[in-house]
C-alpha cells in the first residue's frame, strides 16, 4: 500500500490534473488515497500467485 500511496502521489505531482475537474488526479490526497487502493490490491493478489505456486511446487516435489 504504501508504494501505492507514493505512486498515486508523484502521479499527482507530475501529471495530475491541470483544470482541476479530474476526481481523483486534482487533489493530492485523493490521488494518494486511490494510488495506496490500488498498490494494495496489486500486490495482494501477487502474493495470493506466489503463494500458489510456492504450494504447488511443494506438490510436485512430493
Amino acid at each position: 500500500m504504501i508504494v501505492g500511496a507514493i505512486a498515486g502521489y508523484l502521479y499527482w505531482k507530475f501529471v495530475g490534473c491541470h483544470s482541476g475537474s479530474c476526481a481523483i488526479t486534482s487533489n493530492p490526497v485523493n490521488s494518494t488515497l486511490y494510488g495506496s487502493v490500488m498498490g494494495g490490491l496489486l500486490f495482494s493478489m501477487l502474493k495470493k500467485s506466489r503463494a500458489k505456486i510456492q504450494d504447488n511446487i511443494q506438490e510436485q516435489i512430493k
